[in-house]
C-alpha cells in the first residue's frame, strides 16, 4: 500500500513573493505614521476642490473687489502722486497688495466652511476617520491656498490689462505662488482657530469683518512702512500679510525684497496656525 502524499508544508506571504493570486487575498501593507500624511493631506485639499466643481460662482463675485481697487483707488491715486513709491507708479506698487488683500479675504472666512460642515455631520464622520487632525487641517489650508491662486491669477491678468509692468519670469512666479498659498493658510487656520474658540458662524463672521480691514491697512499693501505712524509699524511688522506683500512686490516688480526673511515668516506662521487649528478641532466638534 502506498504511502499517502505528505502535506504541503505552510508557507509565510513574508518569506516568498506574492503572486497574482496573493494580491487578491493578502492585503497591502498599510502606511504608517508620517508616510500617510501627505496622502490624507492630497486627499482633503481635493475634496475640498472638488467643491468648485459644482459652484463657481465664488471665483467670478470675488474678482470684482480687486478689479474695483486697482480701476477706482490705484487709477486715482496714480495721478495724484500722494504715496511715496520709489519711483515706480502707483498702479504697479499697489497690484501685489491687490494679490494679498483678495486672497487673504477669501481665507479669513474659511472657518465658516468647517462650522458649516460641523453643523451638517461631516466634520464628525471626517474626526473619526484614521486621518489626523493636522492633515485634515492642512489639507483644507492648502485647499484654501490654490483657491487664492487662482483668485491671484485673475488679479494678475486685471493689472497686466491695465498696464502693469510685471515679470513673467517662470521662477518668479513659481515664488508667487508660494507665497500666495502659504499666506492664504496662515489666514484660513486663523479663521479655522477662531472658530474653534467661538463655535458659531454668527460670531465669526463679525470678527472676521472685523480683524480683516486692519491686517490690510495694518500692512504695507496700500503705503510703504516709512510713511506709518510709529505705533502703525510695529502692527506691520508683526502682521504676517506685510510679508506676503513684501515678497509678492519683490518677485513680481523687481523691487529691494528680504525674500529669505519674508517666506521664513510665512512658513513659521503656516505651521504655527495649523498647529492652533488643529488643537481646537475637537472642541469644534463637540
Amino acid at each position: 500500500m502506498s504511502e499517502a502524499p505528505a502535506a504541503p508544508l505552510p508557507v509565510s506571504a513574508e518569506t516568498t513573493p506574492l503572486t497574482h493570486l496573493d494580491l487578491l487575498v493578502v492585503p497591502p501593507r498599510a502606511r504608517t505614521g508620517w508616510r500617510m500624511l501627505p496622502a490624507r493631506v492630497a486627499a482633503m485639499c481635493a475634496v475640498e476642490l472638488q467643491k468648485l466643481r459644482h459652484d463657481r460662482t465664488e471665483l467670478y463675485t470675488r474678482a470684482i473687489q480687486p478689479a474695483l481697487w486697482l480701476l477706482i483707488f490705484g487709477e486715482t491715486f496714480t495721478r495724484i502722486h500722494a504715496i511715496p513709491t520709489g519711483g515706480i507708479p502707483y498702479l504697479d506698487y499697489l497690484a501685489p497688495g491687490i494679490i494679498a488683500q483678495s486672497a487673504m479675504f477669501i481665507a479669513i472666512f474659511y472657518g465658516i466652511m468647517i462650522i458649516w460642515e460641523r453643523d451638517a455631520g461631516i466634520l464628525t464622520k471626517l474626526l473619526v476617520t484614521p486621518t489626523p487632525r493636522s492633515a485634515l487641517i492642512t489639507g483644507k489650508a492648502f485647499a484654501a491656498g490654490v483657491k487664492a491662486l487662482i483668485q491671484a491669477v485673475v488679479v494678475v491678468v486685471i493689472a497686466a490689462l491695465l498696464g502693469v509692468a510685471m515679470t513673467w519670469n517662470p521662477l518668479r512666479l513659481l515664488g508667487v505662488a508660494v507665497a500666495v498659498i502659504l499666506g492664504s493658510a496662515f489666514f484660513s487656520c486663523l479663521s479655522m482657530t477662531i472658530a474653534g474658540i467661538v463655535l458659531t458662524r454668527d460670531r465669526l463672521m463679525g470678527i472676521g469683518q472685523a480683524i480683516t480691514m486692519p491686517l490690510f491697512f495694518g500692512s504695507n499693501a496700500l503705503y510703504p512702512v516709512a510713511v506709518m505712524p510709529g505705533w502703525l509699524q510695529v502692527v506691520s511688522k508683526v502682521n504676517p500679510l506685510s510679508y506676503q506683500v513684501d515678497a509678492l512686490r519683490g518677485l513680481l516688480l523687481g523691487t529691494h525684497a528680504h525674500l529669505a526673511l519674508d517666506y521664513g515668516v510665512l512658513v513659521l506662521a503656516a505651521a504655527l496656525g495649523i498647529l492652533s487649528a488643529s488643537s481646537l478641532l475637537g472642541r469644534l466638534a463637540r
